[in-house]
């Protein structure tokens, strides 16, 4: 049964501290396991449908660390009605999403939709006993050919940013509307150019022709809480547009101070994480063209 967000539980600190407490352990959420396709992505036996937002880490990871290989979840209820239970002990996972409310605008008296953030309880269908899981469910994702599907994905880009290549630098530029990264062969790997062109793709989803999160109206200096999070947002994108086309993400060089860096933030604000994930999984939506309205 989902609770409400106005309970005592603070969701965006919670999912936060899940958060931290994978990077103190050395891993970013958001690049391992996903791209890489070590698991499906996460889906509701129930419903067919694929997690969103924030909660694609937090399943992944959860599988990842348990060692599950299914790809399939549910609630406790949803594993009663289908004939099966949670085995004993077993513990759940918090999914999140938003409840649109109607209410009455205090100044105004005008009625208002508000979004209220709300959570659930889920289990992998690993946790459940007694239950008959669809023997292809427990498969993995079926594997593309990596770097072709990377290109499909650039060239599908609706209403694309100019890309150039070329330089030793990799940066979009919003008042032009520029993707700028270095030739794919100069690379240590092929993979690791499209991680990094995918990034970049990112950003320019944030155009005021696009998603408009003010990139070309605002500026963001290095180290600002907007900055911060426009760069989580496009880590994030490219982690699904990594795992969309079967590739892992670049390798970071320095992976110590990257992690610490991530653990400052979010330690200093609780909502990034959640407001980042849903952006990007907006702006990765966009890149596919699964959905262009702003």
């Amino acid at each position: 049964m989902s609770k409400a967000a106005s309970e005592k539980l603070d969701l965006y600190q919670v999912v936060t501290n899940r958060i931290i407490h994978l990077i103190e352990q050395g891993v970013a959420p958001w690049r391992n396991p996903i791209a890489g396709q070590e698991l499906s992505l996460p889906n509701n036996l129930n419903s067919g449908r694929s997690y969103r937002g924030v909660n694609v880490f937090l399943l992944a990871m959860k599988a990842w660390e348990e060692g599950y290989r299914s790809p399939w979840w549910l609630t406790f209820k949803q594993a009663k009605e289908r004939g099966g239970k949670v085995r004993r002990g077993e513990k759940s996972t918090l999914v999140i999403f938003w409840k649109q409310y109607v209410t009455k605008d205090r100044a105004t008296g005008e009625e208002i939709t508000v979004p209220v953030l709300r959570y659930f309880r889920v289990f992998n269908t690993e946790q459940c006993e007694g239950m008959s899981v669809p023997e292809e469910s427990l498969a993995e994702r079926p594997q593309v050919e990596a770097l072709p599907a990377c290109q499909t994905i650039v060239d599908g880009f609706p209403l694309p940013p100019t890309i150039h290549y070329g330089g030793s630098q990799a940066f979009y530029r919003p008042t032009e509307d520029l993707v700028s990264v270095p030739e794919l062969s100069s690379f240590s790997s092929t993979k690791e150019g499209y991680a990094t062109l995918f990034h970049e793709l990112a950003h320019a989803t944030g155009h005021s022709t696009r998603l408009d999160r003010g990139l070309d109206r605002k500026l963001r200096p290095f180290g600002s809480p907007d900055y911060s999070r426009e760069e989580l947002i496009a880590e994030m994108t490219a982690a699904f547009l990594c795992a969309e086309s079967g590739i892992t993400p670049a390798t970071i060089e320095n992976q110590a101070a990257y992690l610490q860096g991530w653990l400052k933030k979010l330690k200093a604000e609780s909502r990034l994480v959640i407001v980042a994930a849903g952006s990007a999984q907006r702006a990765a939506d966009w890149v596919l063209g699964r959905n262009t309205d702003k």
